[in-house]
């Protein structure tokens, strides 16, 4: 698409890119907010160019937007800030009422699953880009090339290391009827502190990632992982189901409807493979989290993931 004509032609043509290059961005970068900065960057150097000078528009501004989250991901590298344990994938949360609203379906769509983040987090920055762009977006590998400022066939080769590498470990979730049933059978073990049923429910190389305020805690394997559960047996807690970027997760809150954390499950093969979960304060008030629902949508359990 060429754009010629007026500043604000050219403001209304990037507008209609702009949802596709904040995906494309979020699931090269893993942050909505470094994805938003990512376009902001390909929106200015766009207003520096003769715009009518583009042949496609589409394909110019994918080619700024992928050279800038390869820059991002290398200096992330090089300058790490944060352990990787320490680095927090965003999380896009809503109530799970078995009916999302309109608002609730469009922030769920633009999600991606934890599990995949994780993953894609995993792969070098050539590779994630050339991944992203052909198997997510189906860009040809001629474009993706470009971009990396390699021949179409390393772009390729790329992408194939990339297809290994996550095919290798990476366990898609169950679909969310199955994922719904997993977690209202696992809330019940927790609920009781039924340790065989915990275990039952769960992956043997299962592995919980908690957030807390004094850093990050790793339990793993079914036994550990039931274990920490079942001390939270009985807790006055108030827990309500949740879509944690569109798989099944919860929310918890105290007695008094105080938050106290988010937890996200991956469930596979109808076992919970993944848990995360966040109740360090700091980072639960930068989420846009629901509001407490009240005492009426919520049920008393011990799976807390306050639990740090």
């Amino acid at each position: 698409m060429r754009v010629t004509g007026s500043e604000e032609a050219l403001a209304e043509a990037f507008e209609e890119q702009r949802g596709r290059l904040v995906a494309v961005a979020y699931r090269m970068l893993g942050s909505r907010a470094d994805a938003e900065d990512a376009v902001q960057e390909a929106w200015l150097r766009l207003a520096r160019q003769d715009a009518s000078a583009i042949g496609s528009l589409g394909g110019w501004l994918t080619t700024v937007v992928g050279r800038i989250c390869i820059d991002t991901l290398r200096s992330r590298k090089a300058h790490p800030e944060e352990s990787y344990e320490e680095r927090l994938p965003d999380f896009g949360v809503a109530l799970d009422t078995g009916e999302a609203s309109a608002e609730d379906e469009s922030v769920l769509a633009e999600s991606v699953g934890l599990a995949l983040l994780v993953v894609l987090d995993t792969l070098g920055p050539a590779e994630r880009l050339a991944f992203v762009l052909h198997d997510m977006f189906g860009v040809p590998f001629g474009e993706i090339g470009q971009v990396l400022g390699r021949s179409a066939d390393a772009a390729k080769m790329h992408a194939s290391r990339a297809r290994r590498k996550v095919r290798a470990s990476y366990r898609p979730a169950d679909a969310l009827p199955r994922q719904r049933e997993v977690m209202r059978a696992f809330l019940a073990a927790a609920r009781e502190g039924d340790f065989e049923e915990l275990v039952r429910m769960l992956d043997p190389d299962v592995a919980w990632h908690s957030y807390g305020a004094r850093g990050t805690v790793v339990r793993l394997g079914a036994t550990e992982v039931a274990a920490r559960i079942q001390l939270g047996a009985h807790a006055s807690i108030a827990v309500h189901p949740a879509l944690v970027n569109g798989e099944a997760g919860m929310i918890v809150w105290g007695p008094s409807g105080r938050l106290l954390g988010v937890m996200a499950c991956t469930v596979v093969d109808g076992r919970i493979a993944g848990m995360l979960s966040v109740n360090d304060p700091a980072r639960l008030a930068a989420m846009d989290l629901p509001a407490y629902p009240g005492p009426g949508g919520v049920t008393s359990a011990g799976a807390a993931p306050s639990e740090g």
